[in-house]
């Protein structure tokens, strides 16, 4: 005998057909084309003046969105959301949170504890990084972060997937430094851009026609930065910025040689820019490639560096270059992801670095 088919129960919408996962808020967003902030005070229809202000085409076009993918709120997400600790977390992906003052995210860590403070949120640092990042991999690597109210996350590199999963779920995150290859994650950044072209032209207003940047061999976006800032800065003083402009090392120490530095400068190159990372590798190989060449500073070679440099190279010569603004990126950072845990649309422009004239860069010696 057949059996009776059961009736779907009233004001539920079915998923569509062939999909087994429950739609998420992300899924909802990108289908309505609005932030997955204004899906989530649509659908939750709160009253505390927040949802009024959407209009009402766009409020349709997100109930018609959650509507065609059968989305339904999980009771169990919204409880969590209605809950506030003012809690913000911390997670930093290097190999152990810093403590020294010297510290290139020193800086960083004290714009968010000020910002956090002043905004009535208590930190929560989580140290899944502290045994050389062991435990910051795997699906469940950062479930943690969700006992605060929102995270913010620091490193050069990062388990996308993993945050893919938080963005996903809708858990306010916020990246500190650009991370526009995952879709939906909020970042704050450095216009690494715009001070590496500077950087650029201050030496092409020296008289530098051949500049060659040194950079680490990876893609991460602060690297990738750079180079089109000085790539840019090149095209724009009219110098060629061929395949020789750009020496990416995998291992700068080993691959950027005294011989090699020599070389180049037979060549008619006078002047380099090396780009700052955590470890400093790029400078540091440079610097020491130049010493053992031989060469002065800036007598027979300009030097500059596209950030600060490293605590224990930080004496003079001061370098030609540009500052991070770490203590104003933190504090935007903890901006934006107190905004992202009240529900509301916010954006948090890039930050602007500031030249530093330095002692390493001056006119090329003219070719005997």
């Amino acid at each position: 005998m057949d059996q009776p088919k059961k009736r779907a129960k009233p004001g539920r919408n079915p998923a569509p057909a062939g999909r087994t996962s429950r739609p998420r808020q992300a899924e909802v967003a990108g289908l309505a084309g609005v932030s997955q902030a204004t899906v989530s005070l649509v659908l939750s229809a709160r009253g505390d003046g927040r949802a009024a202000a959407i209009s009402e085409e766009t409020r349709q076009r997100v109930l018609d969105a959650a509507r065609s993918l059968g989305y339904v709120p999980d009771p169990a997400a919204r409880r969590l959301a209605a809950a506030s600790n003012n809690l913000l977390g911390v997670f930093s992906f290097t190999a152990t949170f810093p403590t020294d003052v010297q510290h290139s995210y020193y800086p960083f860590l004290v714009g968010v504890e000020q910002e956090a403070a002043a905004r009535g949120y208590d930190l929560v640092l989580f140290t899944g990084s502290s045994t050389g990042g062991a435990g910051a991999t795997g699906p469940d690597a950062l479930s943690r972060v969700r006992l605060a109210d929102g995270c913010l996350f620091l490193g050069r590199h990062v388990p996308l997937a993993e945050l893919k999963r938080l963005v996903a779920d809708g858990f306010p995150v916020v990246h500190l430094g650009r991370r526009e290859e995952l879709e939906g994650l909020a970042w704050v950044g450095a216009d690494y851009v715009s001070a590496s072209r500077e950087v650029v032209g201050h030496l092409a207003e020296l008289g530098h026609r051949r500049i060659v940047l040194v950079r680490e061999d990876d893609d991460a976006p602060p690297s990738t930065d750079r180079q089109q800032g000085f790539l840019d800065g090149l095209a724009a003083a009219g110098i060629a910025g061929g395949p020789g402009a750009v020496l990416r090392c995998a291992d700068p120490a080993r691959e950027l040689t005294a011989p090699r530095v020599r070389a180049l400068v037979a060549d008619g190159v006078t002047a380099f820019v090396a780009e700052e990372t955590d470890t400093g590798a790029a400078w540091r190989a440079l610097n020491a490639a130049v010493r053992e060449a031989g060469l002065s500073c800036p007598g027979d070679v300009s030097l500059g560096l596209l950030g600060s440099p490293p605590a224990d190279l930080a004496a003079r010569p001061v370098p030609m270059g540009f500052d991070i603004p770490r203590h104003r990126l933190g504090a935007a950072a903890v901006r934006l992801l107190a905004a992202l845990v009240s529900g509301e649309e916010a954006h948090e422009p890039l930050v602007a670095c500031e030249f530093r004239a330095g002692e390493t860069a001056g006119p090329p010696v003219p070719p005997p």
